[in-house]
């Protein structure tokens, strides 16, 4: 079973998402509303996968997910962004795995979140 940990400021959004990662069977391991509360926890859940919300990130984002990263290396690493804009790319460009459009269906985000999994279980 993928654990995964979630990393969104909004509870409501963190909400919808363990309702998509349950019904994938993925367990979460763990949740957090900011950035501190997020490298402080995830590293002790063993997480496989991380969703963290762009927003949540420091104001260097990719020191902050070069940090992320030595905290759990073998995790890899979603990241959330509400608009699609240049954001997508400078997410990838600081070294996610992978990002998600806040603005997709449940359904989209499913499928997204099986692809990436299946990096991890192939």
């Amino acid at each position: 079973m993928t654990r995964v940990y979630l990393a969104d400021a909004t509870i409501e959004e963190r909400f919808a998402l363990r309702l998509v990662l349950l019904d994938l069977k993925m367990e979460v391991v763990g949740e957090a509303a900011d950035w501190a509360t997020t490298l402080a926890q995830a590293p002790v859940k063993r997480t496989d996968m991380l969703l963290i919300d762009w927003n949540l990130l420091p104001k260097d984002p990719g020191a902050a997910l070069d940090q992320l990263r030595k905290a759990c290396p073998a995790a890899l690493v979603i990241i959330l962004i509400s608009h699609l804009d240049a954001r997508h790319q400078a997410a990838l460009s600081i070294g996610a795995d992978a990002f998600i459009s806040k603005g997709e269906t449940p359904d989209r985000v499913a499928e997204h979140l099986r692809a990436v999994a299946k990096s991890l279980h192939p």
